[in-house]
């Protein structure tokens, strides 16, 4: 007996929001070991810009916006995908991949805490649990004598949490924002400009703008499958799913990416798991899904 071709379909496209967005972390640590990481980011971006935009044509998706739609696009953007995602390769100079994904998987958490600050959204029991939950892990995790003590280690730890604050934010800024009602045009605008102003910035810090030429074969590929796979094809399967399946499956991807990074960190890379490190990520995702189990917050992805 064949299996339906829609089974079909909903199992690659969870294997991509898996495996894919898992794996980004490793892709950006690769790349980011000999390439600039704003630079990166901004080759990154725009060239998934362009192919977004291209798919969008052959669509016939509606492309023009108004001022107001693009503005907005623009700083959801800069929280996202400059300052989420371009300072958070930058930190992956100083702590492993496997790690960075820990802690941003905290994210949730965040978004939490804001919408309590913001809205004044009374936390739930369940949530309390996870807040607390998350917290315990987050201190064993950078407790570590052999990541407190690396060189630039906590400069790392600490500007991840603030792209994680960035990006939670940026998911509070879309839920209230006027942007174009096609998602897909959307993501084309912010990866555009941002990946306009991550090359200004790049260029104003002085960054050495490498050509991929002479970038290694791994950094060629990494960047490639950083562009095409997660930037494109992970999207899509994402947004795929919002109308296949519940949410609630949906958001699993927030528990199996920080698994998936640290597993791949520690076979391709080489990067050491310390027992703490295993106790932290179980404590540290079971408050993810403890706060996730009561309200589910659909994580903005871009970027990974």
């Amino acid at each position: 007996m064949s299996v339906p071709r829609k089974t079909i379909l909903i199992v690659l496209a969870f294997f991509a929001i898996y495996v894919i967005w898992g794996s980004t972390y490793l892709l950006n640590k690769i790349v980011v070991t000999e390439v600039a990481p704003l630079y990166l980011a901004s080759i990154r971006f725009t060239t998934a810009s362009i192919l977004i935009f291209s798919i969008a044509k052959a669509m016939k998706l509606q492309l023009a916006i108004s001022k107001r739609q693009f503005l907005n696009n623009v700083f959801a953007g800069f929280l996202f995908l400059v300052y989420g995602n371009g300072v958070f390769v930058w930190a992956l100079k100083y702590v492993d991949s496997g790690f960075g994904a820990l802690e941003a998987s905290i994210q949730p958490l965040m978004v939490l805490v804001m919408m309590r600050m913001v809205d004044g959204k009374k936390i739930q029991r369940k949530s309390i649990i996870g807040i607390t939950l998350g917290i315990i892990g987050m201190y064993l995790l950078v407790s570590q004598d052999q990541i407190v003590f690396q060189e630039h280690s906590l400069i790392g730890i600490i500007m991840i949490f603030t792209c994680v604050i960035s990006w939670s934010w940026g998911s509070l800024f879309v839920a209230r924002a006027e942007l174009a009602p096609n998602y897909f045009v959307n993501t084309a605008y912010q990866m555009l400009s941002s990946g306009i102003l991550l090359s200004l910035i790049s260029l104003s810090l002085g960054e050495v703008w490498l050509s991929p030429v002479h970038w290694s074969p791994s950094a060629q590929v990494s960047m490639a499958l950083l562009i095409i796979f997660g930037s494109v094809i992970a999207f899509t399967a994402f947004n795929y799913l919002l109308k296949e399946v519940s949410t609630e499956k949906v958001s699993t991807s927030a528990y199996v990416n920080p698994v998936i990074a640290l597993i791949l960190g520690w076979y391709v890379l080489d990067e050491h798991i310390t027992g703490q490190s295993i106790v932290a990520a179980i404590i540290l995702l079971t408050g993810v899904y403890f706060i996730n189990s009561k309200r589910i917050i659909r994580p903005r992805l871009y970027g990974r």
